[in-house]
């Protein structure tokens, strides 16, 4: 890329003459533009797994499907705000989950 000598600006292609747009500056040979790049090779991306990253605390709750005594607890908002939340609760054991209202 080649700039112009009395303002500065890029040389851009008029005609078969490279010339500058901002002060009228036009060159007499060809330009020769060259670009390059370099990459880096991207560096290995960690995959995080859903179940790895889900901590629940364990409750003592019987499974409604297998009678397993203890269960992973979350709450949601599954309702208007001025309601309480809604208990998830998922048995150790089956996995099965279930929901309480309160």
């Amino acid at each position: 890329m080649e700039f112009c000598p009395k303002c500065g600006s890029v040389l851009e292609e008029k005609r078969k003459k490279f010339g500058c747009v901002r002060c009228g500056y036009t060159t007499k040979g060809k330009i020769k533009i060259t670009s390059k790049e370099k990459i880096k090779e991207a560096k290995e991306v960690g995959v995080i797994k859903d179940k790895d990253t889900d901590v629940f605390p364990i409750v003592p709750n019987t499974c409604p499907k297998c009678e397993h005594k203890d269960a992973y607890f979350w709450t949601s908002q599954t309702r208007s705000g001025d309601e309480a939340e809604t208990r998830f609760f998922r048995c150790t054991k089956c996995k099965h989950t279930w929901r309480e209202y309160k």
